[in-house]
């Protein structure tokens, strides 16, 4: 039987729905402004009749409603449209670090400016020039010195900025990590409290939210996919490695990498396994410190000791007013002592490896000459050894040419003498040292009678780096070689303190029957001079000059591109973000709206609370005995 006090509850029930409505508008409006919100619904619905549907009910025409009451209160929020976000931001990430950092390596080059390298490489060429018109005259010798200093200490600039842009961005790339790790031990500490929650039967918004926004943040960074584990336990994965699920984190480390100077090379911390990421900010920050700046060091440097190199070749064979020769015009810093290049690279004591920069061969070679002769040349690259084959129709430019675009990473050129100069350049591998030849070797008689390089044929007569005294496979009557320099020569080109002290000793004749010219020849000076436009293997077969103008352009083409991407991912983006501001966000009128029906439907139930209260005062109070 129904009770008196029925409609009691049921007013109540509307009441209390009501009162929670009119919350959770207050709620919404209150939160407008807070990042990551999403506006919430009530959801209200009937409460079940008075009489189940059962045999001892009682007779009456129908059932009779109790009211109703709110069946929950959730967010506004499109998962799918959320998933193209978190998507999208990584992508946002990388290009917004990328476009960055390549603007400050842009400004690095500093073309084309009155200080800028290029600019200081022209005037050294140009006062060999005049050197080579005015031998005799101490003001063109003090010329050539002033801006050969001023050229190594451009230089030197170029390669400290460089060295503080990739310090800054390792510094970067620790600070990301910190704050990935953060975000991922909040993300599961959120994760726990949503799991309670849900276990209650609860639907926590606000932490739903509230892990959503850190979740969006960590794709920024990173380039992550988040799934569910049966429906409530959230996975969030990098590189194919759970890096939340539900409760439990993983976090990044930096492990010191002592084959590149120390920088950090970012691994999982539980197993030291290394980290691959395809994206986000994290991803870009590697790409930008490990390819790209240190991409522009290695040129720098390349392009510094081939030219250090070449000087010096050339002002060697020359004489100075003074009568003198054999002396460098830049200083030379070998990476070792040894004077066979011996080196102990595991810090056992024992010599167990062998550093040579260069090798040249004993006989003059002429770059037309057919070489008659066929095999396979057997060097060092990037990723494992790269062969070059050779036949009896080639010529030695052919070959010279061929060695140099083959990916292999040395470079081969024929000296001004005509002999062939085989020399290592920058590794793409970090643990493999720069200016380091690691591998010689030739299955026919190319390099071994031909050119005079190596002393046997195949394998047993190969120049391999890996042991000591190798360079005994070198031609023992007339091939030389030169120990690897120190690292970065353009961190410590500088020009020869002898030239300093006394200019005379700047050579400007050449050599005739093994003596001086004489003071008014400048034949070795215009050779110098020359060296800007003759072409020289830097990586390629370029010039001086074009080196410059190709490296410039390379940077200025990366950021156009990373300026172009930035821009397009920022308008998918805001795209993206203002469809969920229009379906999550709050709007202020929409709920001032909602704010007005669920007063008047509190009013109304407030109304009718009135009404049997009045009744149940007549039946109470007012009815006879």
């Amino acid at each position: 039987m129904q009770s008196t006090f029925a409609p009691i509850e049921l007013a109540k029930r509307g009441l209390i729905a009501h009162s929670t409505a009119m919350q959770t508008v207050g709620h919404n409006m209150s939160n407008a402004t807070v990042e990551g919100y999403s506006r919430q619904r009530v959801e209200m619905k009937a409460f079940e009749p008075i009489y189940a549907p059962q045999l001892n009910r009682a007779e009456t025409p129908g059932q009779i409603g109790q009211g109703m009451v709110v069946s929950s209160i959730t967010r506004v929020r499109d998962m799918l449209l959320e998933s193209r976000i978190v998507g999208e931001q990584n992508v946002q990430g990388y290009w917004e670090a990328r476009d960055k950092y390549l603007l400050m390596l842009e400004q690095v080059q500093n073309e084309p400016t009155d200080q800028s390298v290029r600019t200081l490489l022209d005037r050294f060429w140009q006062s060999w020039q005049e050197l080579s018109v005015r031998p005799t005259e101490t003001g063109a010798r003090r010329a050539v010195l002033e801006r050969g200093n001023s050229l190594a200490e451009g230089i030197n600039s170029r390669y400290l900025r460089l060295k503080g842009i990739r310090d800054m961005i390792d510094g970067d790339i620790k600070g990301t990590v910190e704050q990935v790790n953060s975000l991922t031990g909040e993300i599961a500490a959120l994760s726990s409290e949503i799991i309670k929650s849900e276990a209650l039967g609860d639907h926590p918004n606000d932490l739903y939210d509230r892990r959503d926004l850190l979740v969006g943040k960590l794709s920024t960074l990173i380039d992550i996919t988040v799934s569910y584990r049966d429906e409530d336990e959230l996975v969030v994965s990098t590189g194919g490695m759970h890096l939340v699920q539900g409760r439990h984190h993983e976090e990044f480390a930096l492990e010191p990498d002592p084959n590149d100077e120390g920088y950090g090379k970012l691994v999982w911390a539980d197993g030291g396994d290394p980290v691959t990421l395809r994206g986000g900010t994290l991803a870009s920050l590697v790409e930008l410190r490990d390819v790209d700046t240190k991409g522009e060091i290695q040129a720098l440097d390349l392009l510094t000791q081939n030219f250090v190199d070449l000087v010096n070749e050339v002002h060697r064979r020359g004489f100075g007013l003074d009568a003198s020769t054999g002396a460098d015009f830049f200083v030379q810093h070998p990476f070792i002592d040894n004077a066979q290049g011996n080196y102990d690279a595991n810090g056992d004591g024992a010599y167990d490896a062998t550093y040579v920069y260069r090798v040249t061969g004993a006989n003059t070679l002429t770059a037309t000459d057919q070489v008659g002769l066929r095999g396979t040349l057997t060097l060092p690259g990037a990723a494992g050894e790269v062969s070059v084959e050779y036949f009896p129709t080639d010529t030695v430019r052919d070959l010279v040419e061929r060695i140099n675009l083959s990916g292999a990473e040395v470079a081969a050129r024929l000296n001004s003498e005509g002999r062939l100069s085989i020399s290592g350049v920058p590794a793409v591998d970090a643990r493999n040292p720069d200016f380091v030849l690691r591998g010689l070797q030739d299955s026919g008689r190319f390099l071994v009678g031909y050119a005079g390089i190596l002393d046997q044929s195949g394998p047993a007569g190969a120049f391999t780096w890996t042991r000591p005294d190798a360079v005994a496979a070198f031609a023992a009557d007339g091939a030389d070689f030169s120990v690897a320099p120190l690292a970065h020569p353009s961190g410590w080109i500088a020009v020869n303190p002898k030239m300093a002290d006394d200019p005379n000793a700047i050579a400007a004749a050449s050599a005739l029957d093994g003596r001086s010219a004489g003071p008014g020849d400048g034949t070795s000076a215009l050779a110098i001079a020359q060296l800007r436009t003759e072409p020289v293997v830097l990586g390629v077969t370029t010039s001086f000059d074009n080196f410059f103008a190709d490296r410039a352009a390379y940077v200025g083409l990366r950021g156009e591109e990373a300026a172009r991407s930035l821009e397009t991912v920022n308008l998918v983006m805001k795209d993206l973000t203002d469809t969920r501001e229009s379906l999550s966000g709050v709007n202020m009128d929409e709920e001032l709206s909602k704010m007005l029906i669920y007063q008047r439907g509190y009013q109304s139930i407030a109304r009718v609370v009135t009404t049997f209260d009045e009744m149940l005062d007549t039946i109470i109070n007012r009815m006879a005995v």
